[in-house]
């Protein structure tokens, strides 16, 4: 047991470090070869904070752990809505700017809508998962378009900042790439073995541990940039992150883990976990677009109902562990 919860606290730790690593690396190493700054921003920087996650579960599910899998993933929505946006909004209020992230806010909602509609039936097949893969590429395709042609936007000036404060010759970016993605898999793992082998010898679900300990640790990525944004007053970098990586999870993270095993799926994660995240997202649509002409944002009173949210769930989620 001791040597599961190092092994956690230890893949945790280098996890975040070696994804850090290899979103500074893939996206210098794509600023030499001369991508658009915005293009850059929003594929690898916005999805590849979600590189833990998506290595997580696709270890977990090729090893027979589908609770641990669909549990990163929606926990990780969850996370970075209610616990991230939570508490950056209260230590400064996020105002949205771009108009490709009000763009992106409808398309979160509709892709969380399908992720419910494909839970209906207690499982998700390789047909639903090369139907969440379709959605992703249609998705990156837009992303390509808006990327090349959203010059001007609030959020290309954002990301274009975050690229020179991590710019570096093109040798080192392609060494932190190989490396970074590298120790991903390995710390992943080393997370995976942990995380499974707590859940056993405690006796509560793999569903449960990769709604709580794995998905806070996997949006550590996202909480680092996102307060690193809100610090340099780059709102909309921190607002993108987060809807980057829930279409990331949404879509290629689930995706990928039922295409390599299909996942038999609880009830209770349509009733309860989807419920939330779902809830979250519509929360986060009407904040961001902003209503009656009102300029899209999330204040410091909105911010702290984020975080009653999220601190009511992970309670819930204990007391279900303790019940049993």
């Amino acid at each position: 047991m001791l040597m599961a919860f190092a092994a956690v606290i230890a893949g945790l730790a280098l996890l975040v470090w070696s994804a850090d690593k290899f979103v500074d690396g893939a996206s210098a190493t794509a600023t030499h070869f001369g991508m658009p700054t915005l293009l850059v921003g929003m594929l690898i920087i916005g999805f590849g904070t979600s590189a833990p996650e998506m290595v997580v579960s696709a270890l977990a599910a090729s090893q027979g752990n589908p609770g641990l899998a669909l549990g990163n993933a929606y926990g990780s929505n969850i996370t970075n809505i209610a616990l991230i946006l939570g508490l950056v909004a209260v230590i400064s209020p996020i105002s949205v700017h771009s108009q490709v992230l009000r763009k992106e806010l409808p398309i979160l909602m509709g892709v969380t809508l399908l992720a419910g509609y494909q839970l209906l039936n207690g499982q998700l097949s390789r047909m639903d998962a090369w139907v969440l893969l379709g959605v992703f590429f249609l998705l990156m395709g837009w992303s390509i378009f808006q990327g090349m042609r959203g010059r001007g936007d609030a959020l290309e000036s954002d990301y274009d900042a975050e690229l020179k404060a991590n710019a570096m010759p093109l040798k080192s970016a392609l060494i932190w790439l190989f490396v970074g993605l590298l120790l991903l898999v390995l710390s992943s793992r080393v997370l995976v073995w942990g995380a499974v082998s707590i859940a056993q010898s405690l006796g509560v679900s793999d569903l449960i541990i990769g709604l709580t300990i794995v998905a806070i640790g996997t949006s550590l990525p996202e909480l680092a940039s996102s307060i690193a944004a809100i610090r340099k007053n780059e709102h909309d970098l921190a607002l993108g992150n987060v809807i980057g990586s829930g279409l990331f999870n949404t879509l290629a993270v689930v995706g990928i883990a039922a295409g390599i095993m299909p996942l038999s799926v609880d009830p209770v994660v349509l009733y309860r976990d989807w419920m939330v995240m779902a809830g979250l997202t519509l929360a986060l649509f009407i904040m961001g677009i902003g209503l009656r002409g009102r300029q899209g944002r999330i204040n410091r009173l909105e911010g702290a109902l984020l975080l009653c949210v999220y601190a009511g769930y992970t309670g819930y989620l204990a007391y279900t562990i303790i019940g049993a």
